[in-house]
């Protein structure tokens, strides 16, 4: 739901000729609000998805608006625009992610207890990142960097080799009914089921898995390494069509790419979940308010008592999803003396 030029969202209004949400805003400047209109050259800033994964999606990043503009004159082909892509994902089910790096800690242990891995990387390169932890606490960040892009960068025949051993090991292990979570082994063992010899399968080794209840949300801002694995969720980003890959996907990867403009910087999982703000004006709103001017989503949860509930009126565009509700709704006309309207998908 949008109006990027890859997939412009058709209005359907029997009182006027069918034509693109794009097409609508550019007759209709106006519905952008003033300050919107004024910032982003009067174009609609943000997209608006439904996602239910059930196969895990690419691990990926997205770039910030100077390596976008840069991949985009070097690779159109692959990234088609020049604009920057934070996104946010809120859980409609129980939701799990890949999010951000873990803390250095919990990778050295995933090093030194797992052969498999270490073997992809390397002892020095594993030794660099040991030593950090106590010794360079400032040089953690680089010997991640060092790590990762080893592993990221393996030479196929060997790291599939290094993954089937894993995988066989761990898929005994669960045979014999012994523990595998210290070796993430079920979720190892789902992402090779889905993407059997895909270097990706290692990256839960490295990545935060974040698990979101239902309101629960997740902000992905530049250069944040993240893939969605399972659930269903709300997503909203800026609008563009610039994703860097590596990994769990059949299209078009880019290793070095990704490696190059990651932050390396590590942190637990519980740091990677967005809190909502319940708004003092209205106890039905929660307000999630990213650090980016692109977009800010609400969440309005009407109690089941309350017979007629009136959306408040915001100074800019905004698209208006009902989930799980029944009911009867209605929206007054927009008009240029109005301020701007929502768009409700059927």
């Amino acid at each position: 739901m949008g109006a990027h030029p890859k997939g412009d969202a058709v209005i359907r209004d029997n009182r006027i000729p069918q034509q693109t949400l794009g097409q609508w805003i550019a007759d209709n400047p106006g519905c952008l609000g003033a300050k919107v209109k004024d910032t982003f050259d009067g174009q609609l800033p943000f997209l608006f998805k439904v996602l239910s994964v059930n196969t895990a999606l690419s691990i990926q990043a997205h770039p910030n608006k100077e390596l976008a503009a840069k991949l985009h004159t070097q690779f159109p082909e692959h990234y088609p625009d020049t604009n920057h892509k934070p996104e946010m994902a809120i859980a409609l089910t129980p939701f799990e992610g890949l999010c951000g790096f873990r803390p250095v800690e919990e990778i050295v242990s995933f090093l030194q207890t797992i052969p498999e891995l270490r073997a992809l990387i390397g002892d020095v390169a594993a030794e660099q990142l040991e030593r950090s932890v106590s010794d360079d606490p400032r040089g953690v960040s680089a010997a991640l960097r060092v790590c990762f892009t080893r592993m990221m960068k393996s030479e196929k025949k060997f790291f599939v080799d290094q993954l089937n051993m894993l995988v066989k090991r761990i898929s005994q292990e669960a045979a014999e009914g012994k523990d595998t979570s210290g070796s993430n082994g079920e979720l190892l063992l789902r992402l090779h089921s889905q993407y059997p010899g895909d270097i990706g399968c290692f990256t839960i080794y490295f990545l935060n898995l974040v698990r979101l209840e239902p309101g629960e949300a997740m902000f992905l801002g530049a250069n944040e390494p993240h893939a969605y694995l399972h659930g269903d969720c709300i997503e909203c980003m800026a609008c563009s069509d610039n994703t860097v890959r590596a990994g769990l996907t059949p299209k078009f990867i880019d290793v070095l790419t990704l490696c190059e403009m990651l932050n390396y910087t590590p942190a637990p999982s519980s740091s990677k979940i967005f809190p909502a703000t319940q708004s003092q004006l209205d106890p039905s709103v929660y307000l999630y308010d990213p650090p980016v001017p692109d977009f800010t989503l609400m969440r309005i949860e009407i109690p089941s008592s309350i017979k007629l509930y009136l959306v408040s009126a915001v100074d800019s565009a905004s698209i208006l999803l009902g989930c799980c509700s029944s009911g009867p709704a209605a929206s007054s006309e927009w008009g240029p003396q109005d301020t701007s309207p929502a768009v409700t998908p059927l």
